[in-house]
């Protein structure tokens, strides 16, 4: 069986463990597979992040190790790929919202949305990419190059009939709406002059990435970040594409919309042409920035088994996610932000289940301590349901509701005067589903308590980035 990732990090995985029952088809991804110890913690209730899917349904298959004893199943039949595209292994791949709970809270940490990648790209090599998967995968390249989209997509919002003829020709929920590109999108600063990397008081250079979504979608969170960033005395350059890239206008991508669909190589020519930017900056000792948690996970953990070498690994190991930044240079006690109190009474704290896996819901914690009296506290919710385009997909959209009814949206309508911040471009995009416009990023909270006399420096410095 012909694998498509790099599994080569499990090469030594159940070695001289008589009972590791590691299925003799698929190599080093059937170790990957058979790390699981059946302990079943994944198939019981309480306030994890793993297996959504499973919590709102209850049905086994669809816990981490109900998929991996399916998967075990036919990676043992000498039939491997019919038996890989039985109906019931089929719907337990793909009812997985690749939330990277397991990967944190499974004993074994079997990390199930790698294995779905895995998955997906063995089916699309059977049956090649539906439309759906494509004209989403494709989304970062239609956003940039297409104009027409964006007025397309506000018609398809505004029109039933568009609606369930998108539901029936792509299969996009049309009891849903599509976020919408903002009407400008975010504008690159003029590129500073080169530095060290590191200031004479210590402080590191910090590059910014800015992600597609935060890019087209919600600009003001770069531009609140940046704000934040130079409030707390760092140079901050925005990583731009390369001067020698084919598409020097288009955004750096992560790669992550086809990683998900199974299509690889597009993944690894967006991950390349990241890196190959992020890479100089990086031994230059900068440090860089992410503002979307998914995109940096997806460099730092998925990145790495897409056989691009040690420079993924260097940029993977060193990037950031934007609260991360913040908390590790104010433990070092080298930021000093200016902030103030602020008039709401309460915050409350959704993470996106990529914040959950890397353990970065500590980082948010120190940073909101920063803002002088301020309450706020953690909404204890699993995935959200939206995960990527699974809460739009038509066939998901009733689970998705059903993952975010579960904690989330109780835990909202239960404090309606609560202000809500959620980093996840999807968690607030599922939030405004359900009829809840609050949520905003980290960025734009720091902004709001940053002292005037801050914001006015920044404004008057911001032609000169």
């Amino acid at each position: 069986m012909k694998t498509f990732l790099d599994w080569s990090a499990y090469q030594d995985a159940g070695m001289g463990d008589a009972y590791a029952d590691i299925p003799k088809h698929g190599g080093h991804f059937a170790k990957a597979v058979a790390v699981c110890i059946n302990s079943r913690q994944c198939e019981t209730a309480g306030k994890q992040v793993m297996c959504p899917s499973f919590q709102v349904s209850g049905n086994p298959n669809l816990s981490t190790g109900g998929r991996v004893r399916l998967l075990k199943a036919a990676l043992s039949n000498d039939l491997t790929q019919e038996a890989l595209c039985d109906p019931t292994l089929t719907e337990a791949m793909e009812l997985c919202v690749s939330c990277k709970g397991c990967k944190r809270e499974c004993e074994a940490n079997v990390d199930m949305a790698l294995i779905k990648v895995e998955y997906r790209a063995q089916q699309v090599a059977r049956e090649g990419v539906r439309l759906r998967e494509r004209l989403l995968a494709h989304m970062p390249r239609w956003l940039h190059r297409s104009p027409w989209l964006k007025p397309l997509i506000r018609w398809r919002n505004r029109s039933p009939l568009l609606a369930r003829l998108s539901e029936r020709w792509i299969g996009i929920s049309a009891q849903r709406q599509l976020p919408e590109p903002a009407p400008k999108p975010f504008t690159l600063p003029d590129t500073s002059p080169p530095s060290p990397g590191v200031s004479a008081d210590g402080r590191p250079e910090v590059v910014l990435l800015v992600d597609t979504f935060t890019h087209h979608f919600e600009p003001e969170i770069a531009e609140a970040a940046l704000a934040v960033l130079q409030a707390g005395g760092y140079a901050v350059q925005v990583a731009r594409p390369a001067t020698s890239d084919p598409e020097p206008t288009r955004p750096l991508c992560c790669g992550r919309t086809y990683l998900v669909q199974g299509m690889l190589d597009e993944a690894r020519a967006e991950v390349r042409r990241l890196v190959d930017v992020l890479l100089p900056h990086v031994q230059a000792g900068r440090a860089v920035v992410g503002l979307e948690a998914s995109c940096v996970v997806n460099l730092r953990e998925d990145g790495q088994a897409l056989g691009l070498g040690d420079p993924v690994a260097t940029v993977g190991d060193k990037i950031l996610l934007f609260e991360e930044f913040l908390a590790r240079e104010n433990m070092a006690k080298r930021l000093s932000l200016p902030l103030r109190p602020l008039q709401e009474t309460e915050t409350l704290v959704h993470g996106h289940c990529h914040q959950k896996a890397v353990g970065a819901m500590k980082a948010m914690r120190r940073v909101l301590k920063l803002i002088p009296g301020h309450d706020f506290s953690m909404i204890e919710a699993g995935c959200c349901g939206m995960a990527g385009s699974f809460g739009l997909e038509a066939e998901h959209a009733e689970m998705a509701s059903a993952m975010a009814e579960r904690d989330l949206m109780p835990a909202l309508r239960d404090k309606p005067k609560a202000q809500i911040i959620a980093n996840g471009f999807s968690c607030r995009q599922q939030m405004c589903l359900h009829g809840d416009t609050r949520s905003r990023h980290l960025a734009i909270l720091l902004r709001e308590a940053l002292v005037e006399t801050s914001c006015r420096s920044l404004s008057s410095n911001s032609a000169r980035l």
